[in-house]
């Protein structure tokens, strides 16, 4: 079967996009894995369908695979990749309303820059030297000096597969503090390596430095490998954080046919 595909990024964070309303793509783990691959398929950190709505108020649904080949949890770079796919669709114009795996998102489209709201976080665990939080997929965050030095695929990997997340895994995110931004490197599990960016890794970045005291402020500016975001929430009573914006830049690299 010929499946056409479409190429999205955000921040380097790239996505195969496949508009499976009609149901013509049948999930398969060996497929999507060798899809993902660099090397063999076409290449990606996920593999994302835009399917037909469950809900009736929604325009579209989402439903994420990681690159090994497994549905996964949420993806908030991949969820704003596809809401300007919907856009290239015509399923929507500058906003949307999507159910993925974690419930119901809304979204807006400012030009290049797409802002997808998440989940509420009502839960930060503080570990001895980091904090774990789910902000949609778990997420394992700790300060560091000097970020570009570290070796963050060995890094990671050793905190991802630890006894601490010996059962699910985690991915986890090595943050650098400056006056007026954070600086964020991300490895992330279904990869197993480092990506670009993340886009539920600088979510939980942002909302921990706040809650750490890192910041101060209710809208803070990121820098991943692979470009700029934001995130906007607003701190709630017991540690909890609603409102919760993820902004960036997303765009369609390519499209095509694959047998």
């Amino acid at each position: 079967m010929v499946v056409k595909f479409y190429k999205y990024q955000g921040t380097g964070n790239d996505f195969i996009m496949i508009d499976n309303r009609s149901k013509t793509f049948k999930n398969n783990t060996k497929t999507i894995k060798w899809l993902c691959n660099r090397r063999f398929g076409i290449g990606a950190d996920g593999l994302i369908l835009l399917e037909q709505p469950e809900n009736p108020s929604d325009d579209f649904k989402m439903v994420y695979f990681n690159a090994d080949g497994n549905e996964s949890t949420m993806c908030g770079n991949g969820g704003r990749c596809l809401v300007k796919f919907a856009n290239f669709l015509n399923i929507i114009d500058k906003e949307a309303s999507f159910t993925a795996i974690d419930g119901k998102h809304q979204a807006t489209i400012n030009n290049d820059l797409v802002s997808l709201k998440m989940q509420n976080v009502e839960g930060i665990t503080t570990l001895e030297d980091a904090y774990f939080l789910n902000t949609g997929s778990p997420h394992h965050v700790l300060f560091t000096k000097d970020v570009n030095a570290l070796n963050v695929k060995e890094k990671g990997a050793a905190i991802r597969n630890s006894s601490l997340y010996k059962k699910e895994g985690t991915n986890v995110n090595f943050v650098e503090t400056f006056p007026e931004h954070l600086q964020v490197r991300t490895f992330e599990r279904g990869v197993e390596d480092e990506t670009l960016s993340c886009g539920t890794g600088v979510t939980a970045v942002a909302i921990v430095a706040h809650f750490s005291g890192n910041t101060n402020k209710h809208k803070v500016a990121i820098e991943t490998l692979g470009g700029s975001l934001s995130v906007s929430f607003q701190p709630a009573a017991n540690h909890t954080y609603t409102d919760i914006w993820l902004t960036g830049p997303a765009e369609q690299v390519f499209e095509g046919e694959i047998a």
